[in-house]
């Protein structure tokens, strides 16, 4: 016999309305509903949300989870693309990152070293028409 619903959402620490939701956009199947009875879900949809999870963590939108899990046997070259685009992507967000942090403490600098204590160079650096 499976889990409930309550019992799957606290084996995979999710909601309940969150398998409700994997449900409606078909990332994992809804069991039938025995007459009088509650649904059961099986390991292998508990293991379904688990990956699910686990890809989110690693910056997959839901419906690249999507690809990703219909792609997942046999299309290797086409799941590699993917992680290769989300991996290009991740990298810009680092670059984008350290261009902030350079930009940052360059203002926290110029604040500490500040003789006009009324003047603040972060406040002016945001004024529009300063913004770069």
């Amino acid at each position: 016999m499976g889990l409930t619903i309550g019992k799957l959402a606290r084996k995979a620490d999710v909601n309940v309305e969150t398998i409700r939701y994997y449900e409606r956009t078909g990332l994992i199947e809804q069991p039938d509903k025995p007459s009088g009875g509650f649904r059961h879900y099986d390991s292998a949809i508990l293991e379904r949300i688990l990956f699910i999870k686990k890809a989110q963590t690693l910056g997959f939108r839901l419906d690249e989870i999507r690809t990703l899990l219909e792609l997942s046997v046999g299309h290797c070259a086409e799941i590699q693309s993917i992680a290769e685009d989300k991996l290009e992507d991740v990298q810009g967000k680092i670059q984008d990152l350290k261009q902030l942090e350079t930009v940052l403490t360059d203002l926290v600098k110029q604040c500490r070293a500040r003789a006009d204590k009324a003047y603040c160079p972060i406040v002016e650096a945001l004024l529009p028409g300063n913004i770069d």
